[in-house]
């Protein structure tokens, strides 16, 4: 029976996400097509990059990249990427067992550009990890590669089944669970983030969910002292995860 590739794999595309999966997990690039018609400098210098890591690769027209990609945005350069699914449910509890664990879980975040940049931003603080639901939330798509450079290839994504239930199984890890919601009184800056930790973030509209909310050990706020009430999703976790970082000296 022929194998259907394209269920096997998603389409990458733009420089960087195509840089860093040839620098970082060459192996898993199945093809990568460059507008026929560029040859400026950008251009030799990723092909240089391929062939030394003996990719594949293929002069098309510019329609056929547009095809691919779904858009016009994707600078000259589409790439076919084997679907990694390296990591489950099952890798998250080998990855419990590092010292002092460092992860982040999201709850429900839809946008894509959030889930990128958040991924971005996880990858260079150092989190082990990445959590979040199947249902109702966005997973990794082009657009998401893109965003986040070479954090989807650095960071393990998990997408779990039931929030809930994992982040009780954190708890009888011994991880202290800290979620971040706006109405209440205790400050990111008075909260605790040494130790076996995960930061909860909720969704873009109407952050944590009662179950997730009521699974956390202790929840914290960023103080604001201006006319806006809340920021974007993917900003709020950069400022929260930095905050653990200075109290953790990584």
């Amino acid at each position: 029976m022929k194998k259907d590739i394209k269920k096997e794999s998603t389409i990458i595309y733009g420089f960087h996400p195509i840089e860093s999966a040839a620098t970082n997990d060459a192996k898993n690039i199945m093809e990568v097509w460059i507008d026929k018609n560029r040859k400026d400098k950008r251009v030799q210098k990723i092909t240089e990059l391929l062939r030394k890591n003996q990719i594949k690769i293929k002069l098309v027209p510019r329609d056929f990249l547009d095809k691919e990609a779904g858009h016009k945005k994707h600078q000259g350069i589409v790439a076919r990427y084997r679907q990694n699914n390296s990591f489950n449910e099952v890798d998250l509890f080998e990855i419990l067992e590092k010292e002092n664990v460092f992860l982040l879980i999201l709850d429900g975040i839809q946008d894509p550009h959030n889930l990128g940049a958040i991924l971005r931003t996880a990858s260079a603080g150092g989190v082990d990890a990445v959590i979040a639901p199947k249902d109702r939330a966005v997973g990794i798509t082009p657009v998401v590669r893109k965003i986040a450079s070479s954090g989807t290839e650095k960071t393990p994504f998990i997408q779990v089944t039931n929030l809930a239930q994992t982040l009780r199984k954190l708890q009888e890890n011994d991880i202290w669970c800290i979620g971040t919601a706006g109405e209440t009184e205790h400050s990111i800056y008075d909260q605790d983030f040494k130790g076996k930790i995960a930061v909860v973030m909720g969704s873009e509209d109407k952050g944590l969910r009662r179950l997730t909310r009521e699974n956390c050990d202790s929840l914290a706020k960023i103080p604001m002292k201006g006319e806006i009430e809340s920021l974007n999703v993917s900003v709020a976790t950069g400022i929260v995860l930095f905050e653990a970082i200075r109290q953790r000296g990584l």
